[in-house]
């Protein structure tokens, strides 16, 4: 099978790629160029690149770099700018999987000649019964990656390959080892590609949106602080308040762009029984009946999946999450995946 991968420069992509050579197909490498400003983290370094393309060559696989910096622009940086903007706080990652890993680049390779995408992410593909494939968590739970590519429908999934999903980081790692790649030892990329580590995402927003300065009131309505920057708070946030110590930790409960206000609160104010979403995807076996089901409803990359019950409505544009035990506020604009056992069912994102 003709397939390309999706290589990153980084030590799990370089295994996907090395994985499928070895068991016989033709392979091609890519790497995507995203970002064309300044960029000291993430996946889009020109070092990043420079790993990826000689990685290929250690596999004696081609390799190319395809542009789509005005895609990665007005689908991921615009959308994340304006989310600050109105005081959302987003996902670029979940985006970048949406718009351009498995959307524009899948579009060119079938336009090409390619029969599937691979990449490195940590998470398998699942052939059911009746024939279809839906998302599950990877074999290295710590690692696990499903939550980043919820929104991955049958479509996709069916010219996916995920090739170290069923590896742990550790297998990885040595498997990387024993081919002598130059990736083997390279740490994770953790960040945000067009956020520096230097400017930060302060000095990335404020070089592209006016930032306002608010004040923090409790419960009652009383002024106990102010901040420099309300674009830049988020739901649940308790670091960088400035606020005065006390017996009990404070939170962001609530974020008023349009007042320039920002409300904290204790832990217990933080907690909430359910979460509407929207722009749902489902995986092809998942009901989107109206009739509530029992789900594990995950609420960040790393977090916990907690037991939930799911309901759909407004013809199907919507859905409630009604958690069986209070859960923490979840900031508008974040991504909640409903899962049955390790299965992605789908997800959405939180609405206002």
């Amino acid at each position: 099978m003709k397939v390309l991968v999706a290589m990153s420069g980084g030590v799990d992509s370089s295994v996907a790629a090395a994985r499928l050579a070895e068991a016989g197909h033709d392979v091609v490498g890519v790497t995507m160029k995203l970002w064309g400003g300044e960029s000291d983290t993430g996946c889009c370094s020109v070092s990043d690149v420079d790993d990826a393309r000689r990685v290929a060559q250690q596999l004696g696989i081609r390799h190319h770099v395809w542009t789509f910096t005005d895609d990665f622009d007005r689908r991921v940086v615009e959308p994340y700018v304006e989310a600050h903007r109105v005081g959302r706080t987003p996902n670029p990652c979940i985006e970048c999987n949406r718009h351009l890993k498995f959307d524009r680049m899948l579009a060119r390779a079938e336009a090409v000649g390619f029969e599937a995408v691979a990449t490195g992410h940590h998470a398998r593909i699942v052939e059911r019964p009746d024939g279809s494939r839906c998302l599950a968590r990877g074999a290295d739970a710590a690692k696990d990656q499903s939550y980043v590519l919820y929104v991955l429908g049958p479509a996709q999934l069916a010219r996916t390959l995920l090739p170290v999903g069923e590896l742990t980081k550790d297998q990885v790692r040595a498997e990387a080892d024993r081919l002598g790649l130059r990736t083997a030892a390279k740490p994770d990329s953790q960040d945000v590609c067009f956020i520096t580590s230097t400017a930060g995402r302060a000095g990335f927003l404020s070089r592209r949106l006016e930032l306002h300065p608010a004040r923090v009131v409790d419960d009652t309505g009383r002024e106990v602080g102010e901040l420099d920057a309300v674009e830049l708070v988020t739901v649940g946030q308790r670091r960088g308040l400035g606020l005065a110590g006390g017996d009990d930790a404070r939170y962001v409960v609530g974020v008023d762009v349009a007042r320039r206000t920002v409300r904290v609160g204790s832990a217990d104010q933080l907690l909430v029984s359910e979460v509407v979403l929207d722009q749902l995807v489902w995986a092809a076996n998942a009901s989107r009946d109206s009739s509530p089901r029992v789900v594990d409803a995950q609420c960040s990359a790393h977090g916990a999946p907690r037991p939930a019950t799911v309901e759909v409505g407004d013809g199907g544009r919507t859905a409630t999450v009604r958690f069986v035990q209070p859960e923490r506020r979840v900031a508008v604009g974040q991504s909640v995946v409903l899962y049955d056992g390790d299965e992605v069912l789908g997800g959405g994102i939180v609405a206002a």
